[in-house]
């Protein structure tokens, strides 16, 4: 059984991929390892719940036979549900417009440099840290057009974080777009990233296409956004959260970096 490990939170301590989390109640680290064993750092609860993802409940009747067989040798995939919607939330946006591997080291350099250390990574800053950070703090770290997205989502956090902590899925994906600078992509990405739930993920952004492409090029995969997310949500039928994720799992663990570069949100 595998790990996606393509969230920017994974650090490595050694070449164990590491990261630390927080819950409602407690602070965990985490290792990547066959026995799934996280380490209560502060606080108490549960450990951060794990989704396992099998290839084997896909209808491979109704899949390209390439891409069925390229995601069949995967395995079942493991993957971390973010317990915090704060770090899902600066991760998405984070990742808006630029590459992954651009991605994780700015992730990586803003937890180091403002987040509190934990073990050998760190969590990533606070809403309250980031409202405090000058600009010339955004600057010093190549994160300048990060400042305003990032310090509005801080902001509205810690007036709705309460209420979006008890909204299901789909209504808390709503109540994210009405901050400024999240639109559908971020908050697709941060709801899928909280919850497991990859029907929600931007299925047809330049990630999922280019994975797909890549995996089964013989295959006629419409160009346009719209035409790939219809034809998308038709072949997965009632496992798209499956398909979205273990497509994104394939370019994990096949190009790890460099990545497309993901779909991000227009200036409002």
């Amino acid at each position: 059984m595998s790990w996606m490990l393509d969230h920017p939170a994974w650090d490595t301590n050694g070449t164990v991929p590491i990261r630390a989390m927080r819950s409602t109640s407690g602070t965990w680290l985490i290792e990547a390892r066959s026995d799934y064993i996280p380490t209560l750092v502060d606080g108490t609860g549960e450990a951060p719940y794990v989704d396992i993802y099998d290839p084997g409940l896909l209808d491979e009747t109704l899949i390209p036979i390439g891409l069925a067989q390229a995601l069949q040798t995967l395995g079942p995939v493991r993957r971390i549900r973010n317990a915090d919607l704060w770090e899902a939330l600066v991760t998405a946006i984070i990742r808006q417009v630029i590459r992954a591997g651009q991605a994780h080291v700015m992730h990586t350099t803003f937890r180091a440099a403002v987040g509190r250390q934990v073990g050998p990574t760190a969590l990533v800053p606070t809403p309250e840290q980031v409202l405090a950070l000058p600009v010339e703090a955004f600057t010093a770290m190549g994160m300048a057009f990060k400042r305003g997205p990032l310090q509005a989502a801080a902001a509205a956090f810690l007036r709705h974080h309460t209420v979006w902590a008890n909204l299901p899925p789909d209504a808390l994906l709503k109540a994210l777009q009405t901050v400024p600078r999240i639109g559908p992509w971020t908050a697709g990405a941060t709801v899928a990233d909280h919850t497991g739930d990859f029907s929600l993920y931007p299925y047809a952004d330049l990630a999922v296409r280019t994975w797909a492409r890549r995996i089964a090029p013989a295959s006629d995969w419409p160009e346009d956004e719209p035409g790939f997310a219809t034809a998308w949500r038709r072949m997965a039928g009632p496992h798209l959260s499956l398909l979205t994720v273990l497509t994104l799992a394939w370019g994990d663990q096949h190009v790890r970096h460099p990545a497309p570069t993901r779909t991000g949100e227009p200036p409002r």
